[in-house]
């Protein structure tokens, strides 16, 4: 890249984090580097630490990825070039001189050969708000330490130490300058959600994407078992439940969900288990009884929306008025909340419609007793029936969606503080409706972290796309846009619009980045923000291009997440996210997960030049 010579020389002053090459993702809290020269890795280098089950392996993984992959970085940060003028008549001044790359060649000769790992804590179990904070130390005589106060926050050190050791360029392997990096989680709860209720994912494949958790740090893999249209999992007590796999072979057995979460566990990922009730339910529980479950034969919206029993087909939800539905929950809660370790436990409880319990007598009889009665005590009558059945044990902890609370159809009338809400509508709206009451809030805002959208619509037989032309406008309109070509233009679904897809647009890894979603919260709402997940919800997506739709744009999430979107001047580092974000996805296709192209490949080789703005501060604070 061509810079001028005043560039050159500012570059020159530039503190030693920013000349390296490796730009970890997650941006760790602090990352100091001197400026001695390279720490030359001995090719043998080991890992070694206390003796223990997940760490050991932990340590072969880690020394093992480093030695096979010899990482050379594809692009990193660098400042962005100087260009002329827009040329005039007069002469264009001296050709720009090559910026200096920085000098790296009298490093140490103490080759580093050990990384000890020391860790307060063995024991502290990988739960919901464990501390994963750590320090990593390489010194220029050639010593690697990382501290951490458990295990997990261990496995984020040997992470990190993993991006920063890199090809020395002759195919052995170096640290570019010593480093000292104390970092830590900005939030406790990190995680994207996937959907197997819509499209089955093999165990292969939900461990490829536990792979990529762990690389990005984030530490919850949130799983949406089970949906309306498919019982994927194993419930031994009512094998029959099955039947409403979509076959025999997209079924979890309970030996599957062991080795998923141990395989999450020696990653330092938990899995956090959702079975969607009362709302979203008719697989699998009309195989034990057809009376738990109302509305399964009616058409999902009745053509016009007025009367609809659910928000996409196939319809159902467990009729909270039958004393029976209470009983199979008991029975499929219990037997999963034994083979799930977790203390979270999620249990759905959104988009409740109304118009569903028409089809239960049982559910207008319960009306009819009650005169006088909303749907709000409808929700409140399945809540105080269903709860103690969920609180089975003392650790268990409870998760749900916003409705159950914010619903403007159903929401109960008082539900519990200790329960963990997640948010998904109305963007920093919502997360301020439940914090300042006081709930904990796990933030999913759909407007910016639901991966699904923006694909189009999905449901077929659509006349919507039956229209081959953009939509009439009465004349004044029209005269109107034309003496104003860039106002906005009238749209149809097929023109300017949504395509069909109800949270359109396409969630890019930038909006996803730079959604401030504390905004408008006091410091003490602000508080009750446990972190957040994104949702991959599957309607459109299954094992064949997972990958592609999550990752990288997902990196976005767990920086924000992990170490905020501000640098230390306050400005939002969008900018400096970009090369950072780039790498990551080099390595991620390195590894075998098809992550999505973000920019052509010019981009990474030319930092900046793909910007919007050349001003490296255009986003302001």
């Amino acid at each position: 890249m061509k810079i001028s010579i005043a560039a050159a020389v500012g570059l020159l002053a530039l503190t030693m984090t920013e000349a390296v090459k490796v730009n970890p993702l997650p941006a760790p809290v602090t990352i100091n580097w001197a400026t001695s020269g390279p720490v030359k890795v001995d090719n043998n280098f080991r890992i070694v630490g206390p003796s223990h089950e997940i760490l050991s392996k932990a340590y072969a993984r880690t020394a093992s990825l480093i030695k096979h992959e010899r990482w050379t970085p594809v692009t990193w940060e660098r400042p962005i070039g100087e260009f002329p003028p827009f040329p005039t008549l007069s002469k264009r001044g001296e050709e720009e001189e090559e910026a200096p790359a920085p000098d790296n060649k009298h490093g140490s000769k103490a080759a580093l050969k050990t990384i000890n790992v020391v860790v307060a804590d063995l024991k502290a179990d990988l739960q919901q708000g464990v501390d994963e904070s750590y320090t990593l130390d390489i010194t220029a005589s050639g010593k690697g330490t990382i501290k951490a106060k458990t295990v997990w926050g261990a496995l984020h050190a040997l992470t990190t130490l993993n991006q920063i050791i890199i090809n020395d360029g002759h195919n052995g392997l170096q640290v570019e300058q010593p480093v000292h990096i104390a970092d830590g989680p900005k939030y406790t709860h990190r995680g994207i959600m996937y959907d197997t209720g819509r499209n089955f994912y093999p165990i292969k494949d939900l461990q490829k994407q536990i792979d990529a958790l762990s690389y990005a740090k984030f530490n919850v893999f949130h799983w949406h078992i089970t949906d309306s249209q498919s019982w994927p999992i194993e419930i031994k007590k009512h094998p029959q439940m099955t039947k409403d796999a979509y076959s025999a072979r997209e079924v979890y057995s309970q030996k599957d969900v062991a080795a998923l979460i141990k395989y999450g566990r020696e990653r330092g990922v938990r899995v956090v288990p959702e079975i969607d009730m009362p709302g979203h339910s008719a697989a699998g529980w009309l195989q034990l009884d057809k009376k738990a479950v109302t509305c399964a034969d009616s058409w999902w919206d009745n053509d016009g929306w007025t009367h609809h029993s659910a928000v996409e087909p196939n319809p159902g939800q467990l009729d909270i008025s039958y004393d029976g539905a209470y009983k199979l929950i008991k029975d499929v809660y219990s037997e999963l909340g034994k083979v799930f370790t977790d203390n979270l436990f999620h249990v759905g409880s959104d988009e409740l419609q109304t118009y569903c319990f028409n089809y239960s007598s049982s559910a207008m009889d319960w009306f009819k007793q009650r005169p006088g009665s909303t749907y709000a005590d409808f929700a409140q009558y399945y809540l105080d029936k269903a709860l103690p059945i969920y609180r089975d044990k003392p650790s268990r902890r409870l998760m749900m969606w916003e409705d159950i609370v914010l619903s403007p159809d159903m929401p109960a009338k008082k539900v519990p503080k200790d329960i963990i809400l997640q948010s998904w509508n109305k963007g920093t709206d919502n997360i301020k409706a439940l914090t300042s009451q006081g709930y904990d809030v796990v933030v999913s805002s759909a407007d910016f972290l639901y991966l699904d959208c923006g694909h189009g619509g999905w449901v077929t037989n659509d006349p919507r796309y039956n229209v081959n032309e953009p939509p009439a406008v009465p004349q004044a309109v029209q005269d109107a846009l034309d003496a104003n070509p860039s106002s906005n233009v009238l749209a149809s679904v097929n023109y300017g619009g949504a395509g069909a897809s109800w949270c359109a647009p396409y969630k890019t890894w930038q909006r996803i980045y730079d959604y401030d979603f504390t905004k408008g919260l006091t410091a003490e709402e602000a508080k009750h923000v446990i972190g957040g997940e994104a949702a991959m919800w599957s309607e459109q997506a299954d094992a064949h291009n997972v990958d592609s739709k999550v990752w990288p744009r997902s990196a976005a999430w767990a920086e924000s997440l992990w170490s905020g979107n501000r640098n230390a001047e306050g400005y939002k580092r969008t900018t400096e996210l970009s090369a950072r974000i780039l790498e990551f996805r080099e390595r991620l296709v390195a590894r075998g997960i098809s992550a999505s192209a973000l920019v052509p490949k010019y981009c990474l080789q030319h930092p900046h030049h793909c910007d919007l703005f050349k001003d490296q501060k255009a986003l302001g604070k």
